[in-house]
């Protein structure tokens, strides 16, 4: 008998800015309508079928993003790993280079030798 290997593993999906802006608005909604903070999120997560840790963490980043609670925002987050990747793009390109140039230094050595 197969057994599905998928139960009880989380899924990867990958959710638009716009998506989790409306998620976002929705929980600051329904938290100014009831004036109060505890199971918003839970509840806009369900009616949207959204996991729950999802929407707190980008509500979270939101207000985070918006001054609303202190942090670190997603454009200086976003600053911060450019020199990163950065370096190694740069990385690879010199290994690249390295490559090259060994390859074609042997391919030198072989037509001055024949």
């Amino acid at each position: 008998m197969p057994r599905d290997l998928s139960k009880g593993k989380p899924t990867t999906r990958r959710y638009s800015p716009e998506e989790k802006a409306a998620a976002v608005r929705m929980v600051r909604t329904l938290r100014a309508e009831i004036g109060a903070e505890h199971g918003t999120v839970q509840r806009v997560a369900t009616q949207v079928g959204y996991g729950t840790e999802s929407v707190r963490l980008w509500v979270r980043q939101a207000d985070i993003d918006d001054g609303h609670a202190p942090g670190v925002s997603t454009s200086e987050s976003a600053r911060m790993c450019e020199p990163e990747q950065e370096n190694r793009e740069l990385r690879r390109a010199n290994e690249l280079l390295k490559r090259a140039a060994s390859f074609f230094g042997a391919e030198l050595d072989r037509q001055h030798k024949k």
